[in-house]
């Protein structure tokens, strides 16, 4: 049986990180970290153009996948 993996996807619909994770609550804090990258510069660039870092929790967004590797 295959188990739920997670990850976020960015404003451009790509996922901030190349690794899912085990629990909702490890993406959420991964996607805490990522967003830290962009403070100085006070905005996400996006293919849609910039992002200020207050609203972009409105562009981005927690998926769950299907784990399917054999253990």
């Amino acid at each position: 049986m295959s188990k739920k993996i997670y990850n976020y996807l960015s404003p451009d619909g790509i996922t901030i990180s190349p690794d899912y994770f085990d629990t909702p609550e490890e993406a959420h804090a991964y996607y805490e970290t990522w967003k830290k990258r962009y403070e100085k510069q006070g905005y996400y660039s996006s293919n849609q153009g910039r992002i200020p870092l207050d609203e972009i929790d409105e562009y981005c967004y927690l998926i769950d996948a299907d784990d399917d590797e054999e253990e």
